[in-house]
């Protein structure tokens, strides 16, 4: 008699759950994903208006070995469904303080001229610390990234003891790079792929040092068409794999028996399974999906996570192209550690926010008209913050006040033809996000590896989870590792 086919359901489409449903599928299993919005991707969905097309959410491509290795485990390659293109400069940074503008390339010849220009002699830091970063790269990815740990003692073993021991686990990343730079101006740089990473460089581990590996020894890349592309790709191969895709369908209940989840609720109706896995939020799903003697963590426990930050962020849609911008553009705050401190400790609007605009015109024509520029602005801000929408709207108009003045774009507010604001609340109405959070967790050392909460229930068995939320943590290729790790659990 053959063996009846096993059945995942995996509730909502983010990375994690479109490439984890792709690999269950590879596998034999009948797959079933089931996805509360209009659209796949999570945060990496799309939207259109006015002739402009928006990625909702992530905007960097980096990591493109995660990518391939992805691709190519499931007998697909990149190239085929989206065109990558090596942005060139990799991102300009604007220092508030010094009314200057930096180019970094992803050419370690030439931002190490440009780290010399600032501070005699950080060129030759830049390339030791580089050579140091692609060290704690390679051996993250290779001994930490891909494993699944349980307790301490997974962790610990001596082989990985010996190389935990190397990659400055317990020092700060402010601390780390003020060993290398002492001109401000550097030490930003270096820290501020820690957004990445929804951390600040005041608590997380040194060890996050690799994203510099990521940015400037990687570079940073683009798929013409924009992030959604790669959500695309995942939704189609997912589908080619026999995959079913339920759109606008909240799950209302995980079903567990006698200590096992055997399927969900949605419109009281019961889609059963063998094995449900949630890419939802993880304080949602324990709070909202099951009942209180099925979860792992005590509200106590939610409330005392440090959190990724939230965000405030515009689309824009602006008639006229402004040269003063590159694709991807910083602003740093003049006082860093206020900045930090008003999103982490005492959580408030910003007064000197640091701020993020992509334009992603510059590099794609197809997601603006002719002639005019599409913008997508990210101010981190605390998440859980409270505001009218009053309120939302006079900080936004001081942002877009700050970028006339400071990234030298005169008559911006005059020129937006189309303005879409997301903040805090639509995080938490959309993605069920825990206080709105952009990210989720933080990287802290506390949060980090064994210290994330884990990919599988302790008290429902058959109940697994996948995302940003749980090992490795955060980030788009981040996500499609999460989902190998699921993967060999149901293994």
């Amino acid at each position: 008699m053959a063996k009846q086919q096993q059945k995942a359901v995996i509730i909502g489409a983010g990375f994690g759950g479109l490439s984890l449903s792709i690999l269950l599928a590879r596998d034999g299993w009948d797959v079933t994903i089931i996805e509360k919005n209009e659209q796949t991707g999570g945060r990496a969905s799309q939207a259109k208006a006015k002739g402009y097309t928006f990625d909702l959410g992530p905007s960097w491509y980096l990591m493109p070995d995660v990518f391939e290795r992805f691709f190519e485990s499931v007998g697909e390659k990149t190239s085929d469904y989206y065109e990558l293109v090596k942005l060139q400069p990799s991102y300009r940074v604007t220092f508030k303080d010094y009314d200057q503008q930096v180019d970094i390339y992803g050419d370690l010849d030439r931002d190490a001229k440009t780290f010399d220009a600032i501070e005699p002699g950080a060129g030759q830091k830049l390339r030791d610390y580089l050579k140091r970063s692609a060290y704690v790269y390679d051996v993250s990815v290779n001994k930490f990234l891909y494993r699944n740990y349980d307790s301490v003692k997974d962790f610990m073993s001596p082989a990985l003891a010996r190389e935990a021991h190397k990659l400055s686990l317990f020092s700060t990343m402010d601390k780390y790079v003020a060993k290398y730079f002492k001109d401000q101006r550097l030490q930003q740089i270096m820290q501020y792929p820690l957004v990445f990473l929804g951390s600040s460089p005041y608590n997380a581990p040194a060890l996050y040092n690799l994203m510099s590996h990521v940015d400037f020894n990687q570079g940073v890349f683009y798929p013409q068409g924009g992030l959604y592309e790669v959500t695309k790709a995942l939704e189609k191969i997912a589908k080619k794999n026999g995959v079913k895709i339920l759109l606008n369908t909240p799950v209302e209940q995980i079903v567990v028996k006698n200590g096992a989840a055997c399927g969900v609720n949605i419109n009281g109706k019961i889609i059963a399974a063998d094995a449900v896995i949630s890419n939802a939020d993880p304080q949602f799903t324990e709070t909202q999906l099951l009942e209180k003697p099925y979860r792992d963590h005590s509200d106590k426990y939610w409330n005392s996570r440090t959190l990724a930050p939230s965000a405030l962020l515009m689309y824009l849609g602006v008639s006229k192209q402004y040269d003063s911008l590159q694709h991807h553009n910083l602003l740093f705050s003049k006082d860093w550690q206020q900045n930090f401190k008003q999103i982490f400790d005492n959580p408030d609007f910003p007064d000197d926010p640091s701020l993020y605009v992509c334009a992603p015109s510059k590099t794609d024509p197809s997601v603006a008209p002719k002639g005019k520029e599409n913008m997508f602005v990210l101010v981190p801000i605390a998440a859980g913050l409270e505001y009218t929408d009053e309120q939302l709207e006079q900080y936004a108009d001081n942002i877009l006040s700050t970028m006339e003045t400071e990234l030298k774009l005169p008559g911006l507010r005059k020129h937006i033809e189309y303005k879409r604001l997301f903040c805090v609340k639509d995080f938490h109405e959309r993605y069920n996000s825990f206080r709105g959070t952009g990210l989720g967790l933080a990287h802290t050392l506390k949060q980090t590896a064994i210290f994330r909460p884990s990919n599988k229930s302790k008290k429902v068995s058959g109940l697994y989870y996948v995302g940003a939320n749980v090992h490795p943590g955060i980030g788009l290729p981040v996500c499609l590792i999460s989902a190998e790790l699921v993967r060999r659990r149901l293994h």
